[in-house]
This record gives C-alpha cells, sequence and structure tokens, in this order.
C-alpha cells in the first residue's frame, strides 16, 4: 500500500476527478470508505437506507462540493437507478463503485424464515447486482471503472447462525468474479473484500463478550480489525496503483480465514509459558 500522499498525487495527477459510489455509506465501513474516497480526492456518492443516519454523516462530512448523499434501498430496482442517474447528472462520470450495504439476521436454519432468507440476500446480493448493472452502464463511457464487492469471511468460512448471510456473502464473492471475466474486456474490473470481525455498530450489537473472546482466540493478530483498516484495502483496489488485480478475493481478517486450532495455546508457548 503507498502513502496517502502518492494516492492523493495519484487521483489528482488524473484530468479529471474520479468518483466513487459506495453504499450502505452511512456509518461503519461504507463511511470509512466515503472518508478514504474523499480524503484521496474522489467526488463520492453516498447511498443509504437510513435516512436519519445518512444526513447525519453528511452533516458531519461538510462537503457538498463533493459529496452527494442519496437515500436509497439497493434491493429495490427502480431506486437503484434512479439514485445512479442522479450521480451521473451532479458529477458527470462513475470510477468506483463499493458494493457494501449489507444486512443479517443471525438465527439457526431451521427458525429463519424464507421471508428473512429474502430480505437478506435482496440486500446483500440483488443490491450489489443492481448497483453494479446500473453503475456499469455509466462507466463504459469511459471505458474504465472498478468494482469493489464488500463480502464477509463468512462468505469463505461457514459458522453457524449464517445460513442467509454467509450465504449471501458466498454468493456475492461468485459475482465477483463473473463480473471481472465479462466487464474485464471493456476496461471494468471487479474484486472482492472479505473482512474478518471488524469493530462497528453491527458487531457490537451482536457479538457478545463470549463470542469476542472466541473470535480473539481464532484470529492471529488476537483482534478485530477496523472499519479503516477496510477502507484501506477498498481504497487500493480502486487505485490506478491496482490496474492489473482483477477477479481476486482479499481477506482482510488479520489471519482468521488462513488459522486452524491451537492459537491459544500457540501464543502461551510463545510467552514463555506452559
Amino acid at each position: 500500500m503507498t502513502s496517502a500522499t502518492t494516492n492523493t498525487s495519484s487521483a489528482k495527477s488524473l484530468s479529471f476527478t474520479p468518483v466513487a459510489v459506495v453504499t450502505g455509506g452511512a456509518r461503519g465501513i461504507g463511511l470509512a470508505c466515503v472518508k478514504w474516497f474523499l480524503a484521496h480526492g474522489y467526488q463520492v456518492a453516498m447511498l443509504d437506507t437510513e435516512a436519519a443516519t445518512l444526513k447525519q454523516a453528511e452533516q458531519a462530512l461538510n462537503d457538498s462540493a463533493r459529496l452527494l448523499a442519496l437515500h436509497c434501498d439497493v434491493s429495490i430496482p427502480a431506486q437503484v437507478q434512479t439514485a445512479i442517474n442522479q450521480v451521473e447528472e451532479k458529477f458527470g462520470r462513475i470510477d468506483a463503485l463499493v458494493n457494501n450495504a449489507g444486512v443479517a439476521v443471525f438465527k439457526p436454519i431451521g427458525e429463519t424464515t424464507f421471508e428473512e432468507f429474502r430480505y437478506v440476500l435482496g440486500t446483500n446480493l440483488d443490491g450489489a447486482f443492481l448497483c453494479s448493472q446500473a453503475c456499469i452502464e455509466v462507466m463504459k463511457k469511459n471505458h474504465n471503472g472498478s468494482i469493489v464487492n464488500i463480502a464477509s469471511i463468512s462468505g469463505l468460512r461457514a459458522s453457524t447462525l449464517r445460513v442467509a448471510y454467509g450465504t449471501s456473502k458466498a454468493a456475492i464473492i461468485h459475482l465477483t468474479k463473473q463480473q471481472a471475466v465479462e466487464l474485464g474486456t471493456i476496461g471494468i474490473r471487479a474484486n472482492v473484500v472479505a473482512p474478518g470481525p471488524v469493530d462497528t455498530e453491527m458487531s457490537k450489537l451482536v457479538h457478545s463478550v463470549a463470542i469476542r473472546s472466541d473470535y480473539y482466540d481464532t484470529i492471529p493478530m488476537n483482534r478485530y480489525g477496523t472499519p479503516e483498516e477496510i477502507a484501506n484495502a477498498v481504497g487500493f483496489l480502486c487505485s490506478p496503483e491496482a490496474a492489473f488485480i482483477n477477479g481476486q478475493c482479499l481477506a482482510v481478517d488479520g489471519g482468521f480465514d488462513a488459522s486452524g486450532v491451537g492459537i491459544p495455546t500457540l501464543r502461551k508457548h510463545q510467552d514463555g509459558s506452559v
């Protein structure tokens, strides 16, 4: 990863100001991505379905010239198309799309209703498909663009209570490969970031002290990631420095996906204890 200064210079050296679209951009990983793009010379469209949170984030960022906040449910085709039309009307182009909007229902398989299953897939998977489809039409005009889909370590590793969430994230990983193969021929790259446990409002709500302890035991780096660390990876994949990276899944997880068993025991030995 190059320095922030280098990336800023790269963006400003272009003959145009790049434009990024971030879904679920009002908080957590999405908001961190919005801040990354603004800090690196982009104009940004921030989409979110939570109107009050969106307004609060817009006011806090206080950059009306470079920021467009749009209330949008990414699972509804008409709302997506209207939002992307507004982005093109204001900024004239789209160079990067971050499909971050996501929801979760954590229940056993037998207790997850079909409505809940479709609710999760409707936002997490259908939303990524719909937003990509709309943005591609704008990106094609410049024969250039980058899509980064936000999956999850739950799309790479199965876990309990995640039949809807994990399935949606696994599907996003394959959707990304389909996009990379087809769109790479017209200059649009697609990659996926699979975060491990991240300190967001969502994780704080659903991860009990016991669950956090279990994660610490399995993550070699012995901590959760931060939204900013995920945003750094997303920004890099959207940047000119990643121009030949296409169809890849990057797990930003502190080594969680790579680990097996015995991490707590290993730490004890490394500390000199038995």
